[in-house]
C-alpha cells in the first residue's frame, strides 16, 4: 500500500492559501512553477516507478491517520427512499388508525400538508435476535443478522426531493460539484490495490439513478478519485481489452509516449491536476487489463457460496451478483463499493408512490438474501470486522397516503432509517427513534452528516481534520462546521 500524503507544513500551507488569495495575472507564472516544486514532480516519479500516483494537488490538506476498524466500505444504496415504517421503524398506531385521517404535519414532494390519511403497514413485524430487534416480513433473510447490524432511526436531512437529497447522501451537499464519500476515502486513505479502482459503483440493470454521474463524482478533487462504474455481467469495463491487432508491447509504447507528452505538457504549461489524473488513467486501464476480468468472474466460487447470495433464483441473481462482486472487490483491496438496488423509473426503484405492497415486495424481495448473503459470507471469511456495510435510501417515506387513492407514500427526509454493519461497528444496537406515527425524528437525531463522520472514524481518518483546500474554505465531507461520529455505535 503506498500511504497518503499527508498535511505540508504550516509554512507551506500558508504560503499556499496566498497565492490563492492573492490571485491576478501577476501570480500565475510563480503558482505554475510552486505546482511542479509542491509535489508534481514527485508524484510522477512514482507513477513512473509503478507506485501509486497522489494526485491530492497542492491545496490539499490530510489528517493523520489512526487505526481504524475498517478497510473497506460497502454501501448498499436502495434508490427511491425505502419506506423505515414498513421494513424496520416498528409503528403499532400505523396497524390502529389505518385508514384514517389525522392531524400530522409531513412535508415531501407535494409540500406541507398538516393532515393525512394514515396508511397501515402491510406487513407483519417480529423481533429477531438476541438484541430483540423489529423487522417486517419484507427481510426474512436480513432478519436473522440483526445482532450483527446497528440501526439509526432517527436519520434526518434538508430535502424531500430525490436529486438534492441524493447528492446529499452521496456528498454532504444539496448541490453538485462536490467529491462523494468514495471519493473523500479514497483521498484520505489512499489504494491498497494500484491495479484496481479504489472507488467503484455498481449500476441497478434499470438505469442509474437521477443526477447520474454527479452521485459518484471527485467534484473538485482531481478526476483520478471519482467513482468507476463496473458492469455486473459481461466485460466489467467496457474497451478496456487491448484489440486484438494490437500488441501488449505495442501498446505500453504507445501509452509511454502519451505519458511523456502528457508530462512534458502539464511540467511546462499548466500543472493541471485533470492531466495527471488523466495520466493515471490510463496506467490503471493498462493494468486493470490483467486485474479485472479475475476480479469479477466470479465461476471461482462455490455453488453453495453463489446460492447463498441467491445467485440461482432469477429474482436475486442480479443483486446477489453485485453482491458477490462488492465482497470480491473489498477482498482484493477496493476501498469504497456502492451498490445500486433501484433504476431510473418510479417503477423500478423504491419511490413507492402508489401501490406501496407491490413495489416493496418486489424491491425487497430481489434485495433482502443477497445482503443477508453477503453479511454472512463477510463475517465467515473473516472480513466483517474490517468492512463497513450502509444500508438506506436518500431518505424515508410518511405514514400517510400521498394520493386520495392508493397506499403509496411521498418522500420523508424528517425522519428515517439506515444501519450499519461490521468495520468497528456494534452489531445488535438501535439509536434515535421517530414519534408515534413515524414522520419526525425526535430526541436525539442524526443528521447525514454524523453517517459521514461515522464511516471516515471507522476507517480511522479524522473527520474533522481532513480538509481540501478549494473556494477560499478548508473543504470537508462533514462540512466546514464539521459533524462528530454517532459514538453510540462505535465499537
Amino acid at each position: 500500500m503506498h500511504e497518503p500524503h499527508h498535511a505540508a507544513s504550516f509554512c507551506r500551507r500558508t504560503r499556499r492559501e496566498f497565492m490563492w488569495q492573492a490571485g491576478g495575472a501577476f501570480t500565475s507564472v510563480a503558482l505554475a512553477d510552486l505546482l511542479v516544486r509542491d509535489g508534481f514532480l514527485q508524484r510522477q516519479a512514482l507513477a513512473f516507478d509503478g507506485a501509486t500516483p497522489l494526485p491530492a494537488g497542492p491545496l490539499a490538506s490530510k489528517a493523520p491517520l489512526t487505526a481504524g476498524r475498517a478497510k473497506s466500505v460497502i454501501f448498499l444504496f436502495m434508490y427511491g427512499g425505502p419506506s423505515h415504517v414498513d421494513t424496520f421503524d416498528y409503528k403499532p398506531e400505523l396497524y390502529k388508525y389505518d385508514g384514517q385521517t389525522i392531524q400530522v404535519k409531513t412535508k415531501g414532494r407535494g409540500g406541507d400538508r398538516n393532515e393525512g390519511r394514515i396508511v397501515g403497514p402491510k406487513w407483519n413485524f417480529k423481533q429477531h435476535g438476541e438484541c430483540g430487534a423489529w423487522v417486517s416480513d419484507l427481510f426474512p433473510h436480513l432478519a436473522t443478522c440483526v445482532d450483527d447490524m446497528a440501526f439509526i432511526k432517527s436519520m434526518y436531512a434538508e430535502s424531500p426531493i430525490h436529486g438534492s437529497a441524493m447528492l446529499m447522501m452521496n456528498s454532504g451537499k444539496l448541490l453538485g460539484g462536490a467529491p462523494c464519500m468514495g471519493s473523500w476515502v479514497n483521498y484520505g486513505l489512499g489504494t491498497v490495490n494500484q491495479n484496481l479502482p479504489g472507488f467503484v459503483v455498481m449500476l441497478d440493470s434499470t438505469g442509474g439513478p437521477i443526477s447520474g454521474a454527479k452521485n459518484w463524482s471527485s467534484g473538485y478533487m482531481p478526476a483520478v478519485y471519482q467513482g468507476c462504474v463496473l458492469r455486473g455481467q459481461g466485460d466489467p469495463i467496457l474497451d478496456l481489452a487491448t484489440p486484438a491487432d494490437r500488441t501488449q508491447r505495442v501498446q505500453r509504447a504507445v501509452l509511454d509516449e502519451l505519458k511523456d507528452w502528457n508530462t512534458r505538457h502539464a511540467l511546462l504549461r499548466s500543472g493541471n491536476p485533470d492531466l495527471e489524473s488523466r495520466i493515471e488513467g490510463y496506467e490503471l486501464a493498462y493494468r486493470m487489463q490483467a486485474t479485472a476480468p479475475e476480479a469479477v468472474e466470479l465461476a471461482q466460487e462455490t455453488k453453495d457460496t453463489q446460492e447463498l447470495y441467491g445467485i440461482d433464483d432469477p429474482r436475486t441473481e442480479e443483486f446477489g451478483r453485485k453482491c458477490l462482486l462488492a465482497r470480491r472487490l473489498v477482498e482484493r483491496g477496493v476501498r469504497f463499493v456502492q451498490l445500486y438496488a433501484g433504476g431510473s423509473h418510479n417503477d423500478d426503484n423504491w419511490d413507492a408512490h402508489d401501490d406501496l405492497k407491490k413495489n416493496h415486495d418486489y424491491h425487497a424481495g430481489r434485495t433482502d438474501k443477497p445482503i443477508a448473503g453477503l453479511l454472512k459470507d463477510l463475517k465467515r471469511r473473516g472480513l466483517l470486522d474490517e468492512t463497513l456495510v450502509i444500508w438506506g435510501g436518500e431518505f424515508g417515506r410518511q405514514p400517510t397516503a400521498e394520493y386520495a387513492m392508493g397506499t403509496g407514500r411521498d418522500h420523508n427526509s424528517f425522519g428515517f432509517t439506515m444501519w450499519m454493519a461490521g468495520g468497528g461497528i456494534k452489531g445488535g444496537v438501535t439509536v434515535g427513534q421517530t414519534d408515534e406515527l413515524g414522520s419526525i425524528g425526535v430526541g436525539e437525531r442524526f443528521h447525514v452528516k454524523h453517517l459521514h463522520a461515522t464511516v471516515l472514524d471507522r476507517l480511522g481518518v479524522d473527520p474533522n481534520a481532513l480538509t481540501y483546500f478549494y473556494g477560499g474554505l478548508d473543504q470537508k465531507l462533514v462540512g466546514v462546521e464539521g459533524a462528530d461520529p454517532i459514538k453510540q455505535l462505535l465499537a
